[in-house]
């Protein structure tokens, strides 16, 4: 399913776990607004682009953790970037895919005192920083990734969630 946006940024929304309907009914809108935020954070080009959130279950992401990332174990959200981005010559750019847990994101929003919508905003924001290049390995990477996070959710009117840690 893909939710209409005003900008030219495609992201197509599987809800491939129920659960995520009951949790955050308004789901694709939710996701849609978060990787526009990202991409506005970053002032990366989204014209022409496409990227995939999936709203998995615990078990789906702990077996795609354990294969690409040797760890069985759930975690909150993975991002697998195209290897090519154009190879087909299509005008449309695939960025890349993002996969959400909703134990993890329920049990992690529940422990931070945060709204499960809020919490699944942000993981889309990360896996879409993480989809365009960023990533948290170095603390300079980490902390100008967590810079555009927090001008992203500050955009969507989400509390910066790394407040706690600054202070």
């Amino acid at each position: 399913m893909s939710a209409p946006l005003a900008n030219p940024l495609s992201v197509i929304v599987d809800p491939r776990c129920s659960v995520w309907r009951d949790l955050v009914p308004d789901a694709e809108e939710q996701c849609c607004l978060a990787a526009v935020a990202a991409f506005d954070a970053t002032g990366a080009i989204s014209e022409g682009v496409e990227i995939s959130v999936v709203l998995a279950g615990d078990e789906f992401i702990q077996s795609l953790n354990k294969a690409w990332r040797q760890q069985d174990k759930p975690t909150n959200v993975l991002a697998f970037p195209c290897e090519e981005l154009n190879p087909s010559g299509d005008t449309v750019r695939l960025l890349g895919d993002i996969v959400i847990a909703s134990g993890v994101v329920q049990r992690e929003a529940r422990d931070e005192d945060k709204t499960v919508v809020h919490h699944m905003t942000h993981m889309v924001v990360h896996g879409t920083l993480h989809l365009l290049g960023y990533d948290h390995i170095s603390d300079d990477e980490a902390e100008e990734m967590e810079g555009f996070e927090t001008i992203a959710l500050a955009a969507l009117g989400i509390d910066d969630p790394y407040i706690a840690n600054r202070t």
